[in-house]
């Protein structure tokens, strides 16, 4: 059985509604609203990543790879953040770090 475009579109789409659905559910905590992030930007990449191959064009991988770094970027400076307010709060809830507005 070949693998086709359509089976890394389903797979894609799965990991996007799992990372929706955990942004959705745990509102509560903020490392796992970073871990459902980081899941929906996965399923973007394989889904670049998938219509390159398929159209074979190299941009979309170049892309992704973009995406890619940008992602650990974010995933860098937002738990160096985290762990800044941890250490002066002794709490990583988000009803708390939102009042860090204003």
């Amino acid at each position: 059985m070949d693998v086709g475009l359509e089976h890394y579109l389903v797979v894609a789409a799965t990991v996007f509604v799992l990372g929706i659905v955990g942004v959705l559910i745990n509102r509560k905590n903020i490392i796992r609203l970073f871990m459902s992030i980081e899941l929906m930007l996965l399923s973007v990449n394989i889904n670049l990543v998938a219509f390159s191959a398929y159209m074979e064009d190299m941009v979309g991988q170049v892309f992704s790879i973009f995406v890619i770094s940008v992602a650990a970027a974010e995933a860098a400076i937002g738990l160096a953040i985290i762990m800044i307010y941890f250490r002066k709060h002794k709490s990583v809830a988000v009803e708390d770090i939102s009042g860090l507005r204003g």
